[in-house]
């Protein structure tokens, strides 16, 4: 029996989010990508997260902040609030470092570079 996908979805992760985690240009929308990055923080696949910033944000993100962020919280689920074609509003949930529950709402901005998504940034939402 396959577990689902780490992103929320029904398909396993073999069938999911592996595919683009193996293969970036696979992502066929920013909400694809925005799932494969969440499952990305669940198994700390640094490298992943780091090349799917938008090439000229990427100079401003640290891949030891990025493991940190990955490991030092437990990813509970994936919650898809809207998606439109450039963006991606979410709810993730984790256990922080004191085992406290938290949720990061964000809405993420995507764009597609030669055919390939992007992360570009994210704003808080409260």
């Amino acid at each position: 029996m396959n577990k689902n996908c780490f992103c929320g979805s029904t398909l396993s992760y073999a069938d999911c989010c592996k595919i683009i985690h193996q293969e970036p240009k696979s992502a066929s929308s920013a909400e694809q990508l925005m799932r494969a990055r969440y499952s990305a923080f669940t198994l700390n696949l640094v490298n992943f997260l780091y090349d799917t910033f938008h090439p000229q944000t990427r100079r401003f993100q640290k891949k030891s902040e990025i493991e940190q962020w990955s490991k030092e919280n437990q990813w509970m689920g994936l919650q898809i609030i809207k998606v439109t074609e450039n963006t991606v509003e979410f709810i993730a949930k984790y256990l922080d470092s004191n085992n406290t529950e938290q949720s990061h709402h964000e809405k993420s901005r995507f764009q597609r570079v030669q055919n390939i998504w992007y992360y570009v940034d994210g704003k808080i939402v409260s």
